[in-house]
């Protein structure tokens, strides 16, 4: 009996130094429905799409320098393989903000938000091929209801013009790159602090997303900058701050059922606001995808 006391100081000390369980589920939560909020940012902004993507992240990065800082996250002493497997996944990630952000402006927003996530179905057939191994129980289910949900949601999207198929598979291709660059960071997100390696995958996507933007002979500089920094406030610091604090608290299945909001919300302010009608098959569609997402996020 005389340990008790120490060992409950030990237990309170803790159970101090994490969050409470609400605000944790409301910084998860919290964060998902920011991200699901840039395809309006990137659709009010009167710059070209690929340019939206260019100031969210230029925008960001005094912020995302001070946050690394404030985290104690060093920002320089990178290696000359490190930085060069950051540089590529920096290019990576700017291909798929502009293919993402044209693909916004083609097709409808809950499809755009659950097309451009589907890195995570990459992800699981990745480690497949890595494994050398056959899907089983679950998996299979997960690659069938996503096969079947993408098929009914492209030929709804098919229906309805050749342009919201085309922005389907831009998004598409987002989501395959968004996997690319996942897997190129993957050693470095080890040595180096999520905030810190924002920054440099900042400072190299930048100027690719610039360059495309002028090669697309897009306007680059807003006349109206309410949606330009609205995009980089509520989707990189809010959206991208929020989801970097809750992820390290809750398993791959809580974080895979909590990305379902993102297009959910995506369908409902694309219905209020675009005039976006969702028929059934549609949501039918939108279910077996968001399905498929949740299972292989946990999987992960």
């Amino acid at each position: 009996m005389e340990n008790d006391g120490p060992a409950q100081a030990e237990v309170v000390s803790i159970a101090e130094t994490r969050p409470a369980a609400w605000l944790l589920l409301a910084a998860l939560l919290g964060g998902n429905i920011a991200l699901a909020l840039g395809p309006w940012f990137v659709r009010e902004a009167d710059t070209g799409p690929v340019s939206a993507g260019f100031w969210r992240m230029f925008l960001a990065l005094p912020f995302l320098a001070a946050l690394a800082k404030a985290n104690g996250q060093r920002l320089g002493g990178m290696g000359a393989k490190a930085l060069a497997l950051v540089a590529l996944g920096a290019v990576t990630f700017a291909l798929d903000l502009a293919s993402w952000h044209i693909g916004i402006g083609m097709t409808r927003l809950g499809n755009a938000t659950l097309f451009g996530n589907a890195g995570s179905i990459v992800l699981l057939f990745w480690g497949f091929l890595v494994a050398r191994t056959l899907p089983r129980g679950l998996e299979w289910l997960a690659i069938i209801f996503a096969c079947a949900g993408a098929a009914i949601l492209m030929g709804r999207s098919l229906e309805i013009s050749n342009a919201t198929l085309i922005g389907d598979l831009f998004c598409l291709a987002a989501g395959l790159l968004y996997a690319v660059y996942l897997l190129t960071l993957q050693g470095a997100r080890g040595q180096f602090g999520s905030w810190s390696l924002l920054v440099w995958v900042s400072l190299f996507a930048c100027p690719v997303l610039l360059g495309i933007a002028l090669l697309l002979g897009e306007p680059v500089w807003p006349s109206a900058w309410g949606p330009v920094i609205g995009l980089f406030i509520v989707s990189q610091l809010i959206g991208q701050g929020l989801m970097v604090f809750a992820l390290k608290y809750f398993s791959p299945l809580v974080v895979g059922l909590a990305l379902l909001t993102q297009p959910a919300v995506a369908s409902l302010y694309g219905w209020l606001v675009f005039g976006e009608v969702l028929s059934g098959l549609d949501i039918a569609g939108m279910v077996l995808v968001g399905a498929a997402l949740a299972v292989s996020r946990a999987r992960a």
